[in-house]
């Protein structure tokens, strides 16, 4: 049972279905919806707030916002960079910049990093609770057998060892925490839409299909599997 949720970076694909999602199975859930830009409000139980995460007082105020009802049940980070007008995932390393570095590392690790040293001390401690980031399955090490998007790999990899480290420290503090780290499959939205070529159409999944298997997927975890690497079936990935 979800009583408080917040969701960030609200404005993706995945985010939205996801708040629509959990609007729809627990419509007295109070949704905390943050984004850089406000989104339109769709209901008085999901409230949207901007928020600036280039500045570590927003997200603390963010986290304080979306805990002023109680403490969080569920904290969903959807933030997330493959590429934009001038990032591309590298082929080789003849692609390598330092600015893609540092900007693919700000947002797919740093960030939410950032976010878990605010959001996760606000999770409920006298109940079930849920942290959990996107990652993605090229961010397993063992599982590399191409190559290549460099930059994108690494950025999901730290990501994987920063909640791992974190289900340790948190377990230590709120036995009723979960954080994981996961795997929604390849979804039919904006960061995937360049890379769909070759990829069976069965295999591409709606944000809405996406969100629903990612929802059960963190419903059926437990405390014994806090710091797991979890696809949208719900197996485990190893790291």
């Amino acid at each position: 049972m979800y009583k408080n949720v917040a969701i960030l970076g609200a404005s993706s694909s995945i985010a939205q279905a996801i708040i629509n999602q959990i609007h729809a199975d627990y419509p007295d859930a109070n949704i905390f919806a943050l984004s850089r830009k406000v989104l339109a409000v769709s209901n008085e139980k999901i409230k949207y707030f901007s928020i600036n995460y280039d500045d570590e007082f927003s997200i603390e105020k963010a986290a304080n916002l979306s805990s002023q009802h109680g403490p969080l049940d569920l904290i969903f980070v959807a933030n997330g960079i493959l590429h934009d007008e001038s990032t591309k995932p590298e082929k080789s390393i003849r692609d390598f910049s330092i600015a893609n570095f540092e900007k693919v590392f700000k947002v797919n690790t740093i960030l939410p990093a950032m976010m878990a040293k605010y959001f996760v001390p606000k999770l409920n401690k006298d109940e079930r609770s849920v942290f959990a980031v996107l990652s993605a399955r090229v961010g397993s090490i063992s599982d590399n057998k191409l190559g290549g998007w460099y930059a994108y790999r690494a950025s999901k990899s730290a990501l994987n060892m920063i909640i791992k480290n974190l289900a340790i420290e948190t377990n230590r503090l709120n036995k009723q925490a979960i954080i994981l780290s996961l795997h929604p499959g390849t979804v039919d939205s904006p960061l995937s839409k360049p890379f769909q070529k070759g990829i069976a159409q069965e295999k591409i999944f709606s944000p809405e299909v996406a969100a629903i298997k990612l929802l059960s997927a963190i419903k059926k975890s437990s405390v014994n599997d806090t710091g797991s690497f979890i696809a949208w079936d719900e197996k485990k990935i190893t790291p």
